[in-house]
């Protein structure tokens, strides 16, 4: 696309409501997951241990600065779920 058309000068004066709105979805999810992290006593550190990330992409995500795709958000929740396991087995030993 040229830099002179109308669609890309209309782009660059009003934003592109499809991607803002979708960085919107992804900082409310790494919102969500940073509360329910908190809730659980569970930590960045405890995600990148179970999914075998390296904790700075955790860090990322967790900024609202990754595309969360179907399968990311189902592995954060299957982690989360592991996460509240062990919490709830630590404190009962």
């Amino acid at each position: 696309m040229e830099e002179n058309d109308f669609v890309s000068i209309w782009l660059k004066e009003t934003g592109n409501p499809a991607i803002e709105k979708l960085a919107q979805l992804n900082l409310e999810v790494a919102n969500k997951t940073t509360k329910v992290f908190a809730e659980k006593g569970a930590t960045e550190n405890d995600l990148a241990f179970i999914l075998d990330i390296n904790p700075d992409e955790i860090k990322r995500w967790l900024m609202g600065r990754h595309i969360f795709s179907i399968k990311t958000i189902n592995e954060i929740v299957i982690s989360m779920a592991e996460i509240a396991q062990r919490k709830a087995t630590e404190s009962v030993a």
